[in-house]
């Protein structure tokens, strides 16, 4: 258990004090861009490994016992989670590496950029949430905690980072955007529009949450559907 706890803090402590803080700006212009990216890469997946195994070695040690309703909760958060994932991933965005020449659009925020400019990270919230509730032990405790940190994180260094490097540009994005989800078209600074989104995507997104939902209980030994 203090292994995982460790890989834990490890994991978010990396990307709190690399990753868009003026300390990554230090290490581009040693390494390049490119090269950051490459090393910052390795590291991230050599520490996720380290999280992961240590996960799997951890003693099960029970805190609570979570109720059967909450299940379907969690089932409900799985369906979103998928969906802001999916179509994140697949949504080109002034927020992803590389992505900065979409600020210079007519219409930097199209789709599900005006839901929120961090849908990905939205969905890693969701899903670590969602398993929050499904698991009352202590290694899924930290497991998913660290994800839902990181998560929370996650947005705010993005957009600090494209602050420093994209000046009014990003002023201009970020005025007609929004972290939380809805929030700018709760305010009025943007609308809705599904077309946009794609149901391509919506599509995708489904299928694929019922693909994991239909071999999760063969590959993680437990079944995500609330009616079993």
């Amino acid at each position: 258990m203090i292994n995982l706890i460790l890989a834990g803090i490890v994991f978010v402590v990396m990307h709190v004090l690399i990753s868009g803080t003026e300390r990554r700006d230090a290490w581009v212009a040693r390494l390049g861009e490119k090269g950051f990216q490459g090393v910052f890469s390795l590291l991230s997946v050599l520490v996720i490994v380290w999280v992961v195994r240590a996960y799997r070695g951890a003693p099960y040690i029970p805190i609570w016992h979570p109720p059967h309703a909450l299940r379907w909760l969690t089932f409900l958060l799985m369906i979103g989670a998928f969906l802001f994932v999916v179509i994140g991933l697949t949504t080109p965005s002034p927020t992803a590496v590389g992505g900065e020449a979409r600020l210079e659009g007519p219409e930097p925020a199209t789709g599900i950029l005006r839901v929120t400019r961090h849908p990905f990270l939205w969905g890693v919230v969701i899903w670590a949430t969602a398993h929050l509730l499904a698991n009352g032990d202590a290694a899924s405790m930290v497991l998913f905690l660290t994800f839902l940190v990181l998560a929370h994180i996650g947005p705010r260094s993005i957009d600090a980072k494209r602050a420093r490097r994209c000046g009014e540009k990003w002023e201009r994005f970020a005025a007609v955007t929004s972290n939380a989800p809805f929030a700018a078209i709760i305010a009025g600074r943007n609308h809705l529009s599904l077309a946009e989104i794609g149901w391509w995507r919506i599509v995708l997104a489904l299928v694929l949450c019922g693909a994991i939902f239909g071999h999760h209980q063969m590959i993680f030994g437990v079944s995500p559907v609330p009616w079993k």
